[in-house]
């Protein structure tokens, strides 16, 4: 599997927005916008910093925050033109920017392909029309279905950028955003659960307790569920919860935040896999389970909560977690002393409330 582009990421926050969304504060990335020439200093600065063991993976600048085409065209124009000297260098392979949906058009697409946009990334947060009005979004559902399939059409590489927890949201909406995201086949999703930020105006909502931000187990339940429902669709989800960082944390004031989201959602996937693998077992049994290196620490859960979880549920004596090269990532193998029996993600699939079914069971 080839690896995922190293992504130089330049923040330009509100850039291009025509309204602050509900739940926005871009201060907590970078505190003001970079000129285009701090742009190329930053792009120097980052090349400098790369491991020479990742010389060869594909690197990408990226322009994060606000909405890149939303931008008057001569500013695009200035940020993009700071890229072109390190792709002509062989530097930088290719750019990726984030934007709104109703901010393409055809004219779009031929210039930043120009300018060597490889993929563009759609901040969709919702495929509900209540939720995004709720949200001050401004565009509706079918603005991205549009943006996608005219990218797609077009032969740019596209992601779509999805929250959880929006005012008006819940787990069945969620779920139908993915499938309207599958019927789609964008090449990737980003997910991420919806935070009280210090500053934006979802905070005042939340003060006056009009907003209730999703518990983080909450979060966890419903995330782990989308990410198996995009794996049996083939479309890699390559972030879940924001990238932690020190003004992040500053923000915070209500919400699901943890530092290692995706720990949290790979263990509680791991749980439920266990829970029926662990069926046939008897009370005050030893159990055996083997798994690939790569899997430990989600088998185990944060601070091995699984194991205790599972322990108390079926009454066990010992549960040990061994690693063996000869289990595939992604299965998990229970050692009995009369048998072995194996339990494999793929056979994973969650029902609309959230419950856990396996293929064949």
């Amino acid at each position: 599997m080839p690896h995922a582009p190293l992504i130089l990421p330049i923040f330009l926050p509100y850039a291009g927005c025509r309204k602050r969304c509900l739940f926005c504060n871009q201060r907590t990335m970078s505190a003001e916008t970079p000129s285009p020439l701090a742009v190329r200093e930053q792009i120097a600065a980052s090349i400098e910093k790369i491991d020479t063991r990742q010389k060869d993976r594909e690197k990408q600048v990226a322009f994060y925050g606000g909405s890149f085409t939303a931008m008057e065209r001569s500013d695009q124009i200035s940020y993009l033109q700071e890229v072109q000297p390190f792709m002509s260098s062989n530097e930088i392979d290719s750019i990726r920017l984030s934007t709104r949906p109703d901010a393409l058009d055809q004219k779009s697409f031929d210039f930043l392909a120009s300018f060597g946009v490889k993929t563009v990334e759609i901040g969709a947060q919702s495929m509900d029309d209540h939720v995004l009005f709720l949200s001050d979004r401004g565009h509706t559902a079918e603005d991205t279905v549009s943006a996608v399939r005219r990218l797609m059409d077009y032969g740019f590489e596209v992601g779509v950028q999805l929250m959880i927890g929006l005012p008006g949201d819940s787990l069945e909406l969620f779920l139908h955003a993915l499938n309207t995201i599958i019927e789609l086949r964008p090449h990737f999703v980003r997910i991420h659960p919806t935070l009280v930020l210090k500053g934006a105006p979802l905070e005042s909502l939340w003060r006056t307790q009009r907003y209730s931000p999703l518990s983080l187990e909450e979060a966890t339940q419903w995330l782990k569920v989308g990410l198996v429902k995009m794996e049996r669709a083939s479309i890699p989800v390559v972030r879940l919860g924001l990238q932690p960082t020190e003004e992040l944390r500053d923000h915070v004031l209500a919400g699901p935040y943890h530092p290692a989201f995706r720990h949290l959602v790979e263990s509680a996937i791991a749980f439920d896999m266990l829970a029926q693998l662990l069926k046939p077992c008897s009370e005050k049994e030893e159990v055996l389970l083997l798994c690939d290196q790569r899997e430990t620490s989600n088998l185990r859960g944060q601070r091995n909560e699984n194991i205790r979880n599972l322990k108390e549920r079926f009454r066990l004596g010992e549960i040990r977690v061994q690693a063996s090269e000869q289990v595939e990532v992604g299965t998990f193998l229970l050692q009995m002393p009369w048998k072995k029996v194996l339990i494999r993600r793929r056979d994973l699939v969650y029902d609309g409330y959230g419950k856990p079914q396996f293929d064949g069971n």
